[in-house]
């Protein structure tokens, strides 16, 4: 096994070189040196579990660097994810202004409405290209390894947690395999990035609740501020979890356990009040936490856009906000349903019909990796 996915990565990566032109060895490099920091990591936290979770994370990131590669080439960016190609020009155009090809008098007035919140993508991006030019097959291949470095901090979460080895093994395989989470991280999008800052916040909790250590303080801090950039509500949404499995939690209170949970939240919420948190809350809250403003941007996507579901469905009230939520989770996970592939027929072309199909053969390889090992 280790043969066969050494030598499949030298593959890939001679093909990517030189099919992708001139994109693809630079992008190689990018990823190259992630994934080698990312296996460094898992050598040292794996245990005697690290050759399983070198092996996983190897196979997630070939499998994510072909689909990625596929897309980047046919250019299915505007079908699988169009935010890649706004994500793409918002960057290059900051990496300008850093750069001084662009005077900083209209830097607020260009990129002031997109940096006033979920600005972390766009600096992502910006950084990618000043280390190897503009390049979209680079920023894919950043998330593929943050991709597949997912499935080992979930194997950490599985067995810290359930303190099962097949338990964990089946959730590092599900995560490194399910073909929806191998597809949004191997675009340039932010989706994957933050699936992986959900599991490292996760990861850090859970350590934290059994032992204060400055490691996991700092990643847990670190993931979090991360994850306000990114998408700003789930980071409310993230310190509510974590204070709230630091008081509901496994383990047995004592008065060591509480000062620990005390200082932890007390330290995180020092953190993020110097890193100015607590100062934009409050603007974006009032801002973008209101229902009538989500209505209005759904119906548009769901009409104009054509990327919604429902366009009757109504979430200006908080029940219809909370019947449209089981709907949702329905159609991200499962759709298209087989009713839906001919009008999908009619509006996409044969090689991305070939690409979301090639993904569900994913599921096969992921149960006989299962069963195997």
């Amino acid at each position: 096994m280790n043969a066969l996915l050494v030598i499949c990565a030298l593959a890939l990566s001679l093909g990517v070189s030189f099919l992708a032109y001139p994109d693809g060895a630079p992008a190689m490099l990018i990823c190259a040196v992630m994934a080698a920091v990312a296996a460094a990591f898992i050598g040292q936290s794996g245990g005697e579990n690290k050759t399983f979770l070198l092996r996983v994370f190897l196979a997630a990131l070939l499998l994510r660097l072909l689909l990625g590669t596929i897309i980047y080439s046919f250019r299915l960016q505007e079908f699988f994810g169009g935010d890649a190609i706004t994500y793409d020009e918002l960057g290059h155009l900051l990496l300008k202004f850093w750069t001084g090809e662009m005077n900083y008098i209209s830097y607020n007035e260009v990129l002031g409405p997109f940096l006033s919140r979920n600005w972390g993508m766009l600096y992502v991006v910006g950084a990618i290209y000043a280390v190897v030019g503009r390049n979209m097959l680079a920023v894919q291949y950043f998330n593929a390894v943050l991709g597949a470095a997912t499935a080992p901090v979930i194997f950490l979460c599985a067995q810290h947690i359930f303190g099962s080895l097949r338990v964990a093994r089946i959730a590092a395989l599900f995560v490194a395999f399910y073909p929806s989470l191998i597809l949004w991280s191997s675009q340039g999008l932010k989706d994957g990035p933050i699936v992986f800052l959900l599991a490292v916040i996760m990861l850090a909790t859970l350590k934290l609740g059994e032992r204060l250590t400055g490691k996991y303080f700092a990643m847990l801090a670190l993931a979090l501020f991360s994850i306000l950039t990114l998408r700003f509500y789930i980071f409310y949404m993230a310190v509510a979890a974590v204070t709230g499995a630091f008081f509901i939690g496994m383990r047995a209170r004592s008065a060591q356990s509480l000062f620990r949970q005390f200082a932890v939240i007390i330290g995180v919420g020092l953190v993020m009040t110097y890193l100015g948190v607590l100062r934009t809350a409050s603007s974006q809250l009032d801002t973008f936490a209101d229902l009538d403003r989500i209505q209005v941007s759904r119906a548009d996507l769901a009409g104009s856009a054509q990327s919604g579901f429902g366009k009757d469905i109504d979430v200006s009230t908080t029940e219809g906000a909370l019947t449209a939520i089981p709907i949702g989770m329905v159609y991200l996970l499962f759709a298209p349903f087989p009713w839906q592939i001919a009008n999908l027929r009619q509006s996409i072309t044969l090689p991305e019909m070939l690409v979301w199909w090639a993904s569900f053969p994913l599921l096969v390889l992921g149960a006989w990796f299962t069963i195997k090992y």
